[in-house]
């Protein structure tokens, strides 16, 4: 470590200098500098270079956790913590996420369903509870908004759609699309925070023709609807935060690409050990 220290420094101070104070002698410093390189310095070298590749690809999303799986999927063996080592020495940090605006609001006059979820949001079969939510992204040209359709029992996003009004509109075009993707029969439960958007005649209406059972958040309780809470502080720390969209046009197609592109199909989610969700679900179909 101390010839390692010796050599970043040779542009900047004497070498017999730095020898004196770290009290090794120069010929040993040398002698060190003509060595080959240990095969752990070079597994590590060849390590940092995959490591870099994954973070980068993860748009510097990705913690030791995800990327030391990635690397297993890639049959590259190494420890957990060899990888938290090797991203201290890159300076590798993730992503800080932060507040954003809220989209709920409510109409008193609205008639409005019990929560029937209770927070029970443990994997269960595919089309058994779909969450859905609206979150709000900035553009050059203003607020663009997300609605999203989640599957709680594969953490996939099946339907969403942007627009530039948080309306009634913008969440019937995601279910809808999350119903003709999945098709799915009666008894479903559908839960939802308590705005407009999901208690209007025209966004129930669908649901009762399908056979869905209503659930909804209480006033004022985000960790009610957590998974799509959760699904949205991920889209805005590893897409939104510094994209600085200058249309609705582009910050639409990127969360597109997003959505259908990465999160659905690589990204790598912690309560399905790991894997996709588009992978999970192949695995519990073919299971």
């Amino acid at each position: 470590m101390k010839y390692a220290s010796i050599a970043r420094s040779r542009d900047c101070f004497p070498v017999t200098i730095m020898c004196r104070a770290l009290g090794v002698s120069r010929a040993g410093f040398y002698a060190w500098l003509e060595r080959p390189p240990s095969p752990r310095a070079t597994t590590d070298a060849r390590l940092r270079v995959a490591i870099r590749a994954i973070h980068a690809e993860s748009q510097q999303s990705y913690g030791s956790p995800r990327v030391h799986r990635e690397l297993r999927a890639q049959d590259v063996r190494c420890g957990r913590k060899r990888v938290i080592r090797l991203m201290q020495a890159e300076g590798l940090q993730t992503k800080r996420r932060r507040r954003y605006r809220a989209t709920t609001c409510a109409d008193g006059t609205h008639p409005v369903a019990p929560n029937r979820l209770a927070r029970r949001f443990q994997l269960q079969a595919l089309n058994q509870v779909w969450v859905g939510d609206v979150t709000a992204c900035w553009t050059g040209e203003g607020w663009l908004y997300l609605a999203a359709v989640l599957d709680l029992g594969s953490r996939r996003v099946i339907g969403w759609a942007t627009s530039r009004a948080a309306d009634q509109a913008l969440t019937l075009t995601a279910l809808e699309r999350a119903l003709t993707l999945r098709q799915p029969g009666a008894g479903l439960l559908h839960h939802s925070d308590r705005g407009v958007q999901y208690t209007g005649a025209g966004y129930q209406a669908l649901l009762a023709a399908h056979g869905v059972v209503v659930s909804m958040s209480r006033t004022g309780d985000c960790w009610d609807n957590a998974v799509a809470e959760s699904f949205f502080a991920t889209l805005k720390t590893e897409l939104v935060a510094g994209a600085g969209w200058r249309t609705r046009a582009a910050a639409a197609s990127a969360i597109g690409h997003y959505i259908e592109g990465w999160y659905n199909r690589r990204r790598r989610h912690s309560t399905l050990d790991y894997i996709s969700p588009v992978e999970y679900e192949q695995r519990v179909t073919a299971a």
